[in-house]
């Protein structure tokens, strides 16, 4: 009888190891999908999107988005700069418009681009150049401290290395808000 009990007890621990080894797993795998497919959060480094985003604030990125519809102008994206960095930009133009700075203003297909959400700034004139096919022309909305697609290093953003939309400021938690892209 003693036996037996011991063979009972010693088959549910087996049974209750087996259950939790199963939800570990499964958690670790729906984690990896959600960060490979759907979200993924990106620690800002720099102040080139000033006053927009903050220097080591912390963000959710969205990247099913992209899935279903194109970077939009006013969209905040994250963008693979290269294998070991990703950049953080705002779009202002998508394939096929016409971008010009001019005497200080921005114009995408020869209108002046309202930017309520930059501060001061300066910046030196630039195209005009027509984006081509398949690729976004972004900017940091700190213009005079932003490395974006008046670089040649960065250039126009082909749209294979977009990762994602941010979409939410969680870190720190008392600055944490839904972002506004357009």
């Amino acid at each position: 009888m003693v036996d037996n009990l011991q063979e009972t007890r010693k088959d549910t621990l087996i049974k209750e190891a087996k259950e939790w080894a199963r939800s570990i797993v499964l958690a670790i795998i729906i984690a990896i999908f959600i960060r490979l497919f759907l979200f993924e959060v990106f620690l800002v480094e720099g102040s080139s999107m000033y006053p927009t985003l903050q220097n080591h604030e912390r963000l959710i990125v969205n990247k099913a988005t992209y899935f279903f519809n194109e970077p939009e102008k006013g969209d905040i994206i994250v963008f693979r700069f290269s294998p070991q960095r990703d950049f953080i930009k705002r779009v202002i133009a998508v394939e096929g418009d016409v971008v010009e700075i001019s005497n200080n203003r921005l114009f995408v297909d020869g209108f002046p681009l309202d930017e309520p959400y930059l501060e001061n700034y300066h910046m030196m004139d630039f195209g005009p150049v027509t984006i081509p096919e398949g690729h976004i022309f972004v900017l940091g909305d700190n213009r005079g401290n932003s490395m974006d697609s008046r670089d040649p290093a960065v250039g126009y953003v082909s749209r294979e290395r977009v990762k994602g939309k941010a979409v939410v400021i969680f870190w720190p938690p008392f600055q944490s808000r839904i972002l506004n892209c357009k």
